[in-house]
C-alpha cells in the first residue's frame, strides 16, 4: 500500500516560518499565523497517531510545530514590547522621534 502525505503537512510548515518572518509586524499577524499552524499540526497528529503507516510527511508537521511555537513566543513578546511603548510614549510620542528621545531622557537620566 502507497502512502499518502499527511494533510496540511506543507501548510502547517509554511504556516511555521510565516508566523517567525511576520512577527515583527506588531505581533498580530505571526501570532494568528502560529495559532493557526497549532491548530492544524494538533489534527494532523491525531491522523497520523491513528494509522501511522499509511501517512508520510509528519517530520515537517513536527517541524511547522516547532516553528509555529518559537513565532507565536517573539510575536507575544513582540505585541508585549510595542504595548509598552504606546503606554509610555503615547501615539505622539511614537510619531515624534524628538520627543520620545526627551522621555527617554527623563526616564533614565
Amino acid at each position: 500500500m502507497e502512502q499518502q502525505k499527511l494533510p496540511n503537512s506543507t501548510l502547517i510548515l509554511v504556516f511555521g516560518i510565516l508566523s517567525i518572518v511576520t512577527c515583527c509586524c506588531y505581533g498580530i499577524v505571526g501570532l494568528i499565523l502560529g495559532i493557526v499552524a497549532l491548530v492544524l499540526a494538533k489534527k494532523a497528529t491525531q491522523v497520523y497517531a491513528e494509522n501511522p503507516d499509511q501517512y508520510s510527511g509528519f517530520q515537517n508537521v513536527k517541524t511547522g510545530k516547532i516553528l509555529s511555537i518559537i513565532g507565536i513566543i517573539l510575536s507575544v513578546l513582540t505585541l508585549i514590547y510595542f504595548i509598552w511603548l504606546f503606554s509610555v510614549f503615547g501615539l505622539e510620542g511614537m510619531q515624534d522621534q524628538e520627543l520620545m528621545q526627551e522621555k527617554l531622557q527623563e526616564m533614565f537620566g
